[in-house]
């Protein structure tokens, strides 16, 4: 690893970021597919607290992310799809 890169955690794995990158940039390179559920919105990134984190922010080292399902896409209980 040189001097320009670093490294996130995406739930728990340690991921390898080039300098100038986002996070999301850092999952595509990492795991495509759920680069592609954070981009359709199934799934939601979040920070080490689970509060939402914008994946088109610059990366930065050490920082800490889960991904999570997007809960805002379920019907709400006790209602119906039609």
């Amino acid at each position: 690893m040189t001097s320009s890169s670093f490294f996130i955690f995406v739930d728990g794995t340690p991921v390898s970021v080039n300098a100038g990158q986002t996070t999301l940039d850092a999952i595509v390179a990492w795991q495509p597919q759920i680069a592609e559920s954070i981009s359709n919105d199934s799934r939601i990134l979040t920070d080490s607290r689970g509060l939402p984190a914008d994946p088109a922010a610059p990366a930065f080292a050490g920082a800490i992310f889960r991904v999570v399902s997007n809960r805002q896409l379920r019907p709400e209980s006790g209602s119906s799809i039609e």
